[in-house]
């Protein structure tokens, strides 16, 4: 809105209202699961019981096991914490690169490769995982069968994740990398030329600091999107089962309060973690 353009009492009163039934539309279904986390109730539904630790602190021995007790989600949940770093490693990495290619050099079909680049995010992800899916399950299973080569990382399991995860997610970090240096100053980098440093020199002590809040941003983006991925994810799962489709699975069986447990679990990390990158990169 324009504050220097006359506005009623009645506008301001719409205004006003349709902000609060907007953030209550967005809140809500979040409170609602947080509180069931507490309910001392064996289903996550009305009415109230009660207050109750036991959805987080229950080892089992009264019918009721917590999610700290709970082995299968504690390690889906490390499944997850470790397809997250891997993903993130990878991304940010490859979001350099991309980013130092697409701002600073120019090349034929440069704009092809850009908009090849963002195909991933256009794709919808169970379309995108059963692709990558069919190519790598076949083309293990053509090596095996022409040369008796077993390429189990090429079929459904943890790398496999990984390299489906960061067919989208490299995207999105190459855009917050980017966006980040094409507002950096070449003369400086240039000056540190001037002054004896080496190209690779320049980068680390120059350009790479000045990307650093974009760095931490798209790793923290990064993170969380890989975390919380279902949809391509759940197609290319094995053994290992992640904490999304991990609860997914329990969710078929019939939801129970330790979901919602869960749920906020991962809301309070989440959240801490945005706090955290804004507040490094407000410091920086």
């Amino acid at each position: 809105m324009i504050r220097s353009v006359p506005r009623s009492r009645l506008f301001d009163s719409l205004y006003l209202a349709y902000l609060v039934a907007f953030f209550v539309y967005l809140a809500l279904p979040l409170l609602v699961t947080a509180a069931f986390a507490f309910n001392d109730s064996p289903f996550p539904s009305l009415p109230w019981q009660g207050f109750t630790l036991d959805w987080y602190l229950a080892d089992g021995s009264a019918g009721r096991t917590g999610l700290f007790h709970d082995d299968g989600l504690l390690g889906a949940l490390w499944v997850s914490v470790q397809i997250a770093f891997w993903v993130t490693l990878a991304s940010v990495a490859l979001g350099c690169v991309n980013a130092v290619l697409f701002e600073r050099l120019q090349f034929r079909g440069k704009e092809f490769l850009y908009l090849l680049m963002l195909l991933p995010l256009v794709i919808p992800g169970v379309i995108l995982g059963v692709s990558i899916l069919v190519f790598y399950s076949g083309m293990a299973n053509d090596v095996s069968r022409l040369w008796g080569l077993e390429l189990d990382v090429f079929r459904p399991g943890m790398t496999l994740v990984v390299m489906g995860q960061v067919t989208f997610i490299t995207t999105l970090a190459t855009l917050v990398i980017g966006a980040r240096l094409r507002k950096f100053d070449p003369q400086l980098e240039e000056a540190a030329l001037n002054l004896g440093a080496t190209p690779l020199v320049a980068w680390f002590t120059v350009t790479l600091p000045w990307l650093m809040p974009s760095i931490f941003g798209a790793a923290a983006m990064a993170f969380l999107m890989s975390f919380e991925n279902f949809n391509t994810t759940v197609m290319l799962t094995g053994s290992d089962t992640p904490l999304t489709v991990a609860l997914f699975n329990r969710l078929r069986e019939g939801s129970t309060p330790v979901l919602n447990a869960v749920a906020l679990f991962l809301m309070v990390v989440s959240a801490l973690l945005a706090l955290l990158t804004m507040r490094q990169s407000q410091g920086r």
